[in-house]
């Protein structure tokens, strides 16, 4: 227990320095795994789980989903989704906002990635509502917590890295996500609601379309519609693999972008170069990860917490509680992706010893990494909106989201203590 915490702590020292935390877990895990053996041992394992996660077929739906949410981001859909969503609900008061949220959750079923989605949201939504005099505070609150979806709404490159370090199914994952962020959807609406009943002057109504025109809008959003039901409904229905349906998914995804943009060399090149640079950070992290695990499996960490925690007497829920508080506290200073591959591998084998599904609990921490995206002070969907519209003070976009991380703690609460929601899907497949 002592030389795992030695282990935590000078971990934690390296990202407090600088230090990527892939290379860092990279760095402690081989260090700490030759104190129990032997340097040779220690270089050897760390080379063979670097060659066998690169080599790995089931790593290949990483690359393949990351490609496809950037043919997405650069397809522009996500203009079509939010003039679809804006056709049918602008015209409430705060249905701009809402608007944003319900395009973000579109987007996000295709995006994979809670940043491109945050990203392409501002760039859209923004000077729209900025246009009916929409208050920043509420117009960056919803874009904000509408780019969290990425990482929940399947397809999910978290749930992906999830299920390979936990070696749970990645198709029941995608399943499982699928109420849960359909119930994130709802929640954010309702906050939106909320805020606008209480001021009406954070979101004016907007001119009201015609039915011919929402029918127009609607039929922009027919061939995400079929993408989605492709991709999903096949997993679902065991036609064929995730990774399969990444790679089906990757190929629509450039058709629709053919289509829409044309053959423009500069765009697919700056795709495919986006996509490797994302793909390669991914692979560190993951290698970096299985090596620490590898330290602290033969540390026996996992085991003595979990001796420790049946010593306390107290209940299993009591002690996911605690964990989902952890999370929410980590979430405050470390990058949501880094968050999980430092905690996973700690916590998923005291989880699945008190008896939890390892899918629900994947879920649990999807969602407790959403709310660090916009938690200060490292909230990167925060900074993501302050890159884009630099005129808007960080001070403005942290108070339009802070009613949002109340919903999402409470969200996070719901689904803890009612675990039919995640299962209930995975459970008819």
């Amino acid at each position: 227990m002592l030389i795992s915490l030695i282990g935590l702590g000078i971990l934690l020292l390296t990202l407090i320095v600088g230090l990527p935390i892939a290379w860092g877990m990279l760095l402690v895990g081989t260090l700490g795994f030759s104190y129990f053996t032997s340097f040779e041992a220690a270089y050897t394992m760390a080379a063979q789980t670097a060659f066998d996660t690169s080599m790995s077929y089931s790593f290949t739906v990483l690359p393949l989903f990351i490609l496809m949410g950037n043919l997405v981001n650069y397809s522009g859909l996500s203009r079509d989704l939010y003039a679809a969503a804006h056709a049918f609900i602008g015209h409430l008061r705060g249905g701009l906002a809402m608007a944003t949220i319900l395009a973000c959750g579109a987007f996000s079923a295709l995006s994979g990635s809670s940043m491109a989605t945050t990203a392409a949201m501002s760039r859209v939504a923004m000077p729209n509502m900025r246009a009916y005099n929409y208050d920043d505070r509420l117009a960056t609150g919803s874009i904000a917590a509408g780019g969290t979806l990425g990482i929940l709404v399947p397809p999910s490159v978290i749930m992906v890295v999830y299920g390979i370090l936990t070696e749970t199914d990645i198709g029941k994952l995608f399943a499982a996500g699928f109420l849960p962020g359909f119930i994130a959807v709802l929640m954010y609406l309702l906050t939106v609601t909320l805020l606008a009943l209480i001021n009406p002057k954070l979101g004016q109504p907007g001119e009201k379309s015609t039915w011919r025109q929402r029918l127009q809008s609607a039929r922009g959003i027919v061939t995400i519609t079929i993408l989605f039901v492709v991709i999903m409904g096949g997993i679902y229905g065991g036609m064929f693999t995730p990774t399969e349906a990444a790679g089906i998914g990757a190929f629509c995804t450039f058709l629709i972008t053919f289509r829409r943009r044309g053959w423009q060399p500069k765009i697919y090149w700056r795709v495919l170069v986006e996509t490797a640079q994302t793909t390669t950070v991914m692979f560190a992290l993951v290698i970096g990860a299985l090596v620490f695990t590898n330290f602290l499996t033969i540390a026996s960490l996992p085991n003595q917490l979990l001796s420790f925690i049946n010593n306390l007497d107290v209940s299993p829920l009591a002690v996911i509680f605690v964990i989902c508080l952890i999370y929410l506290v980590l979430g405050c200073f470390l990058e949501s992706m880094s968050m999980v591959m430092l905690t996973v591998p700690i916590f998923y084998p005291i989880v699945s010893s008190l008896g939890f599904d390892l899918i629900w609990f994947g879920i649990i921490v999807v969602v407790a990494a959403e709310i660090s995206l916009i938690t200060p002070p490292l909230g990167l969907n925060i900074f993501m909106i302050k890159n884009v519209m630099p005129d808007i003070p960080l001070r403005t976009v942290i108070a339009g989201v802070s009613p949002f991380v109340v919903t999402d703690i409470l969200r996070l609460a719901l689904l803890v203590l009612v675990p039919w929601i995640v299962m209930v899907i995975p459970n008819s497949m």
